[in-house]
C-alpha cells in the first residue's frame, strides 16, 4: 500500500507512455466507462428528469470526493500542507469538478449550460486524460495512485458526458453557447494567473508537458504569447465545431423523420 500511494517515492520504474501496460489499463477504464454509461443511460432514458439527475448527482459526489482524497494524499505524501495549491481545479479536465456538480445541483439556464459543457468536454477529457497523458505515464508506474486516481476521475467525466447524451439531458441551445465560452475563458484567465504566480502549467498554457499540445508548442518555438493564445483558440474552436456537428446531425435526423412521415 505504501508503494501504491507513493509514500517515500515509487521504487518501480514507469512502464512508459503508450506501453502495453498503459494502453491495457486505460482501455479497461474506457470499456467500463462506456458500458456503464450505455447501461444506465438506456435504463433511465425515458424516466423523468429527477430520476435521470440522480446519476449525475452521484458522479458529482464521486469525482469531487476522489479529487479531495487525492489532494489529501498528495499533501501527506509530500509532507507539505500547502501542496493543494498545485492541485487547483484549473486544468481543462478539472473544470468538470465544478461543472458536473453544477449540472447536478443547479437549476434553470445555469443547469442547461453546465450539462452542455460536460457533454461537450467530458469525452474529450476522458480520452486525452488517459490515452494522451504522457506526462503521467512517463513519470509514474501504471498501477500507482497518481495514474489510477487520474484515470478514474477522467473516466467519470467521460461517463457523465455519455450518460447526458444518451438520456437526452443536454439542451445544446444556441443562446447558451456564449456561456460555454465564458466558462472556458474564465478558467483560462484564472489558470494563466496561477501559472505566473506559482510557476506552474495549468490548462497546459505554458508548455505541452508530453501531451499533444507539444505539437503547437514546438510549432511556435514556445512563444509565450502565441502558444497560450493557440491553446485557448483551440478550446473555442472545439466548442464551436462540436455545436456545428451536433446541429448538422440533428438537422439530418429531422429531415429523415420528415421524409418518412411524408412517404
Amino acid at each position: 500500500m505504501k508503494e501504491f500511494f507513493g509514500f517515500g517515492g515509487y521504487t518501480r520504474e514507469p512502464e512508459g507512455f503508450m506501453s502495453w501496460q498503459h494502453l491495457l489499463f486505460v482501455t479497461t477504464l474506457m470499456i467500463i466507462m462506456i458500458l456503464s454509461a450505455v447501461y444506465l443511460g438506456l435504463k433511465n432514458k425515458n424516466k423523468e428528469l429527477t430520476q435521470k439527475n440522480k446519476v449525475i448527482m452521484w458522479t458529482a459526489i464521486l469525482i469531487d470526493g476522489f479529487e479531495l482524497f487525492k489532494i489529501l494524499i498528495f499533501s501527506l505524501r509530500g509532507k507539505d500542507p500547502m501542496a493543494f495549491i498545485y492541485e487547483l481545479p484549473l486544468f481543462l479536465c478539472s473544470i468538470q469538478l465544478i461543472t458536473i456538480p453544477l449540472s447536478a445541483f443547479s437549476k434553470g439556464r445555469l443547469k442547461e449550460a453546465a450539462l452542455d459543457f460536460v457533454f461537450i468536454f467530458g469525452m474529450l477529457g476522458a480520452v486525452f486524460g488517459t490515452y494522451g497523458a504522457g506526462q503521467n505515464y512517463n513519470c509514474y508506474p501504471v498501477l500507482s495512485f497518481d495514474n489510477v486516481i487520474s484515470g478514474v476521475t477522467h473516466s467519470i467525466s467521460g461517463f457523465t458526458a455519455l450518460y447526458i447524451g444518451i438520456t437526452g439531458m443536454t439542451s445544446m441551445k444556441k443562446e447558451n453557447v456564449w456561456i460555454s465560452y465564458l466558462i472556458l475563458c474564465g478558467f483560462c484567465i484564472a489558470a494563466y494567473i496561477a501559472n505566473i504566480t506559482l510557476d506552474y502549467n495549468y490548462m497546459f498554457l505554458m508548455r505541452g508537458d508530453g501531451t499533444p499540445y507539444d505539437i503547437f508548442y514546438n510549432l511556435v518555438n514556445g512563444n509565450k504569447v502565441l502558444y497560450p493564445l493557440i491553446v485557448v483558440l483551440l478550446f473555442l474552436f472545439y466548442i464551436s465545431g462540436f455545436y456545428y456537428v451536433y446541429f448538422l446531425i440533428k438537422q439530418k435526423k429531422l429531415k429523415k423523420v420528415s421524409a418518412m412521415c411524408i412517404s
